[in-house]
């Protein structure tokens, strides 16, 4: 048998039994060579191991042997030799951080999870998205996706594989922008979230919850996401090897750019909250490309390029705030130097004033009955009182983008179901243990105890449904530790507890939790050595905590002077991000504090971090309730981040931190191994004789095989489409079956190995024979290779003989013809040259001739020409002449009709075609006649002359008829143009006709176009009433807009206000400094006159503007009054305190009495002015009802025109 033994380094080592057990001594040979010894009476058993065959399964649940080692030993397989990832342990997906980029998560992966079964492919993230998003299709219930492990498992990335497959799934053919956006949000929680620590480079300080919508057709609509436990501590400390947020570093990479040289920022270890890891690259991160993939993923949520900056803008000024330079001035005393770079920075870049923040930064206010006192601080106090503000501008920072990201994300349409992915903090448990693990840790026991419910319950299910018996599975359950925590005098209720009292401490608080639990919870305990910590049993270990920092970080405390600076700053972003719900809250807690109360740390109004987180917690864990959760646990192989490295030790540590083992127990407590009756009918059936088998039946069959070879009938269960087994005793089928398979094997060994000898000397036989026929058979073929080869090659010697003497003689007969051919075209060619020669001379002696004859010709020929001209051109002036005349005989038909004068041009056009082809006969007469003259003699130049003579008089001849038939022509024009008058009469009087037709036709169309412009008429004035109705709604929309952002200006200036009369209180009512009472009383008279004034005049201006939207108008410039107001009080303020160091140094201050002003009358009067303000703001909203009741009243008159219109149609 083999088993498994503890070992200090691997967890676990394999080893197997020597000898049977004698005595209940076990003799065991371990792995690694080592032999040992193991007396059953003093331990237990070890566990036993499983067969090979199921080593490397794809689900832990279907090992015949669940237990710790199994596990880890089949993780370890999967990891290292088949570099596999993912394993299923049931319903969970256990993740294992490879620290290695893997080709797993591309377009065609997510095709081939789509649409597939958890069971048909091998395990991954996709199918586990897979199997949520058809879960919500089918049952049509909201899902979960639970992912969770301690830094650097690979949370983060998982849930970021998780969404990209919701975004891929849940999509159109193309990806939308909703989609975009959800995906969007990664990198900019990443940049404002996750930070650098020893673990891990890019570990999330946050837990989130993203719920992903859908509508009816399961596309994606909206997401809305929910933060828990940001680190801020993180922002004002870094331990060693670790980093700030990455927003912070990704800033500085880019402060050379044009838009972040205002911020003044620099390299990272020029800051103090930047250096104190002494790590400010990271290797596998670029800064700079990071920042540009932040903006762009801000743009892509609707965080435009102004709120970037001003967001920037913001987080630099935490950098500037932590490199102000706190001094010591004294014993409990600090100071900063006003000339501080790094303060004014903080104060330009808050929107603050320097001085004001220099003051209370240092010092801190206390009021006390009747009087307000300033209270230096220590070097030790203001520093703690600086990080806590950076770290409150952080946290509202933080909350401020998570807000704007979930207006984007919101669907304007109801959501139809949803999934949702929490990535939070897994089981933490580190040597010094403080409140952020407690918070962590409480988390995981409200997760885990979810976990084990759903586990149980789907357990049970599945027994119920396959119809079997069972009895109730006891499982361990962690209530107990959470009442411990979350009940009624329980840890977070003692906490808050101390955190109420005015001088509440650590050790006061642990001294309470070791009196109201040591003696009375089990899961609760007291280290030995120390009076400052206390022991919770989790269930997954027992972490110690240490109590130091409780109280104070419970509180979360601000100095409210920190708050009231950054609500009055002139940065309207800076303002909301702190102005509370109620804008009105600080003046009643004021007046509460000049009660005597103590306010902002006491009473209702206060709410610890605990109590906050314990609430968020309880909403979280009821939305799981609500939904069918999916479970992924990721696992961190090794602290080295070496690549497929697994370290069993830490693996282990975190199996049991996460709840795997505790759903292999629950398993492991039922019938953990499951077999379908298909699967075990063909892998067992061999057990039985081939006689018992009855395939027809493979339910009696299986039946048979159990209760022949399984005896205790409580080892199994047959349920309706499974056979359930317990623990082991598949393991034991196997055995069976491997000891039936080895008995089958020696017999088919025997038979075969028989078989396989005659085999072999039925082929030595058959080979001898071929061999002996072989040779025999080549002999001859030797033989008569011989014979072939003799013969062969007489004839070959015979052939090359023959061929050797025709070659000889056909070179020499070729190269006879040579030389004979070569003489004969010399001589040829000579004889070409002497012809050639005498050929050229007479074609020079020819054209020579020629040239000399022709150009005499020519000479002839241009005189002739020359006189021939000269003929025709006096011939043609008489003829012009005549056509003139005839010409001036027909200008009267040109006047009666003007068109008959185009005809005529036309007919003078073609008489010209007509002329002209005579003259081209005349010319090329002209032409044969030289040629003739080139051929005759020159004697025959008097005839020649006469026969032009006669063929120019033919030519004339010709003309003449021509004229003739121009003249005929003219008659028929004559006769034509009668006819054409004629034409004009009958269309003048068409005409007519056609005017009459056309006036009735004007004065049909001038009634119908009247008919429709009153149409029109009716039309224009529904568009004008429309338009009219949405310019009031955008004038009302705009003046509303306009007046909340007076309000919020009024808010801010009012906080100012408030700032100023503190000021103004504490010199008034300082008992070091009697001198400056009477001007206090001054100054508190002018103040009450300066309300007076401006409530005067904003009755007269409600007296002389009537109008709602005037009124609101002028409120808003009242508002701008009171600012400039406001500053002048500045003014005075810095004034006073200038003359109050003038006179401090004087030592007749006895003289001079002591008045006090009347805290109470001066709070009833501003307390009634606060009331009339908010009487106005009454009224202005009375006015917005007018508003809509006139709006209504138009549109009831609008319809009333719309039904006037129609019954006139």
């Amino acid at each position: 048998a083999r088993v498994w033994i503890p070992h200090p380094d691997l967890v676990w080592i394999g080893g197997e039994l020597t000898k049977d057990i004698e005595d209940k001594i076990l003799e065991i040979l371990l792995e690694d060579g080592r032999e040992i010894i193991i007396d059953t009476r003093k331990s237990r058993l070890p566990p036993l191991r499983n067969p090979e065959i199921l080593v490397g399964e794809n689900d832990l649940t279907t090992l015949s042997y669940l237990h710790e080692p199994a596990v880890l030993h089949n993780l370890n397989v999967r990891f290292i030799q088949s570099n596999a990832i993912y394993t299923y342990c049931g319903i969970v997906l256990v993740a294992i951080n490879p620290y290695e980029e893997l080709p797993l998560y591309g377009p065609d992966i997510v095709a081939a999870y789509r649409g597939r079964s958890m069971g048909d492919m091998d395990p991954h993230i996709f199918a586990v998205a897979e199997d949520a998003f058809q879960s919500m299709i089918r049952d049509e219930r909201n899902q979960s996706v639970i992912v969770s492990g301690e830094s650097g498992a690979g949370k983060t990335v998982s849930a970021k594989y998780a969404m990209r497959y919701f975004s891929a799934v849940g999509g159109a053919s193309t990806e939308t922008q909703i989609e975009k956006k959800v995906i969007a949000t990664n990198p900019i929680m990443e940049a404002i979230g996750n930070a650098k620590t020893i673990r891990n480079d890019n570990s999330s300080r946050f837990g989130k919850y993203l719920e992903i919508s859908f509508d009816r057709n399961h596309h994606i609509i909206g997401a809305h996401m929910r933060t828990y436990l940001l680190e801020k501590s993180r922002v004002v400390f870094q331990a060693a090897e670790e980093r700030n947020y990455h927003v912070f570093y990704q800033m500085c990479a880019a402060c050379e750019l044009p838009e972040m040289k205002d911020f003044r920022l620099a390299h990272p270890d020029n800051f103090s909250y930047l250096n104190q890891g002494d790590a400010p690259v990271v290797d596998s991160i670029d800064d700079a490309d990071c920042f540009e993939e932040l903006r762009e993923a801000l743009s892509m949520v609707g965080i435009n390029d102004d709120e970037q900056l001003m967001l920037f803008r913001i987080l630099s000024a935490i950098l500037h705030l932590g490199n102000v330079e706190i001094l010591q001035a004294g014993d409990d005393e600090c100071t900063v130097e006003e000339n501080d770079f790094h303060l004014e920075m903080t104060a330009v870049l808050l929107g603050i004033d320097k001085n004001q923040l220099r003051k209370w930064l240092c010092n801190r206010k206390i009021v006390t009955v009747g009087e307000v006192l300033i209270k230096p601080l220590s070097i030790t106090e203001a520093n703690y009182g600086r990080e806590a503000i950076s770290k409150r501008i952080y946290s509202q920072l933080f909350k401020w983008v998570v807000n704007t990201i979930n207006c984007t994300l919101t669907s304007t349409s109801k959501p139809h179901s949803f999934i949702g992915v929490l990535d939070i903090y897994g089981f933490e448990t580190f040597e010094i243990n403080s409140f952020e693990q407690f918070c962590i840790n409480y988390a995981n026991e409200k997760l885990q105890q979810q976990f084990t419910q759903h586990v149980f319950k789907l357990e049970q299910d599945e027994y119920v449904r396959e119809e079997i018996q069972w009895s109730f599975i006891n499982f361990y359950d962690n209530q107990p530790c959470i009442d411990l925590i979350e009940a009624k005098l329980g840890i977070l209720d003692l906490l808050d507890e101390e955190c109420k009292m005015p001088k509440g401490s650590d050790s006061q608080w642990a001294q309470k939790l070791y009196k109201q639990h040591l003696q009375k919870s089990k899961h609760f305990s007291k280290p030995r050595m120390s009076n400052l910590a206390f022991v919770i049993h989790h269930f997954a270990d027992h972490v110690e905590y240490f109590v130091s920092g409780f109280v104070e970080k419970n509180r979360d405390t601000v100095n409210d002077e920190h708050l009231a600076l950054l609500r009055a700053s002139e940065d309207e972003m800076v303002g909301e991000m702190f102005t509370e719900n109620d804008a009105h809250s600080a003046p009643r807690k004021r007046a509460a504090s000049r009660a005597g109360k103590q306010g902002g740390k006491g009473g209702k109004m206060f709410k610890s971090v605990g109590s906050q987180f314990s609430v968020s917690l309880s909403k979280l864990m009821e939305t799981l309730n609500s939904t069918t959760p999916h479970y992924v646990r990721c696992i961190k192989p090794n602290d080295t981040k070496a690549p497929f490295e697994f370290h069993p030790k830490r693996s282990i540590q975190q199996l049991r931190a996460c709840g795997v083992l505790e759903t292999i127990r629950i398993s492991a407590a039922g019938y953990p191994s499951r077999w379908t009756y298909r699967e075990f009918f063909a892998r067992y059936i061999m057990l039985l004789p081939s006689k018992k088998i009855n395939r027809k039946k493979p339910r009696e069959t299986i039946k048979l095989i159990l209760e022949t070879f399984i005896k205790d009938e409580d080892m199994f269960q047959m349920g309706k489409t499974k056979i359930f087994f317990r623990a082991g005793q598949v393991a034991y089928l196997e055995k069976l079956r491997g000891d039936k398979l080895r008995r089958s094997c020696v017999m088919i060994q025997k038979n075969y190995r028989c078989y396989r000898e005659h085999k072999l000397y039925l082929r030595m036989r058959k080979a001898a024979i071929l061999i002996q026929a072989w040779v025999r058979g080549d002999q001859a073929r030797n033989l008569a290779r011989s014979l072939r080869r003799n013969k062969s090659a007489t004839t070959i010697q015979r052939y090359y003989r023959g061929f050797h003497l025709r070659q000889a003689y056909l070179r020499k007969h070729a190269a006879i013809l040579t030389i004979q051919s070569y003489a004969r075209g010399m001589s040829a060619r000579r004889q070409r040259q002497v012809l050639l020669y005498n050929a050229k001379a007479g074609v020079i002696q020819r054209c020579w001739r020629g040239y000399k004859g022709r150009q005499k010709y020519r000479n002839y020929f241009k005189k002739i020409i020359f006189l021939q001209s000269c003929v025709r051109r006096m011939r043609a002036r008489k003829e012009l002449k005549k056509l003139k005349i005839e010409a001036r005989s027909v200008e009267h038909f040109k006047a009666l009709n003007k068109g008959m004068e185009n005809k005529i041009i036309e007919l003078q056009q073609r008489l010209d075609q007509e002329v002209r082809p005579a003259i081209q006969v005349a010319e090329r007469t002209a032409v044969l006649r030289s040629d003739v003259l080139q051929q005759t003699c020159s004697n025959r130049h008097a005839r020649q002359e006469a026969e032009r003579t006669d063929a120019a008089e033919r030519d004339l001849s010709e003309a003449r008829k021509e004229l003739d038939e121009a003249r005929k022509w003219k008659g028929h024009y004559e006769s034509s143009s009668a006819r054409l008058v004629e034409m004009e009469l009958v269309v003048s009087e068409l005409r007519d006709e056609l005017k009459r037709s056309m006036e009735a036709r004007e004065r049909v169309e001038k009634e119908t176009k009247e008919e429709i412009e009153e149409k029109d008429e009716v039309t224009t004035l529904d568009e004008r009433l429309e338009e009219q109705r949405v310019q009031i709604l955008s004038e009302f929309e705009a003046e509303r807009l306009n007046h909340q952002r007076v309000l919020r200006d009024y808010s801010r200036l009012e906080q100012r206000y408030q700032n100023l009369q503190d000021e103004l209180e504490i010199v008034q009512t300082s008992p070091q400094k009697p001198l400056r009472s009477l001007d206090s009383v001054s100054t508190a008279s002018s103040e009450t006159s300066l309300v007076d004034a401006l409530e005067k005049e904003l009755r007269e201006q409600e007296a002389e503007e009537p109008d709602e939207v005037r009124s609101i108008i002028t409120k808003s410039q009242l508002f701008v009054r009171l600012r400039s107001k406001v500053m002048d009080l500045e003014n005075r303020l810095v004034d006073a305190q200038s003359q109050l160091n003038k006179q401090s140094g004087e030592t007749s201050a006895p003289n001079v009495p002591s008045i006090k002003v009347e805290e109470g009358d001066a709070w009833k009067q501003k307390t009634g002015k606060l009331q009339e303000i908010m009487k106005e703001r009454d009224a202005l909203k009375e006015e917005k009802e007018k508003v809509e009741a006139e709006q209504k009243k138009m549109g009831s008159e609008l319809v009333l025109l719309r039904k006037l219109v129609s019954q006139r149609n």
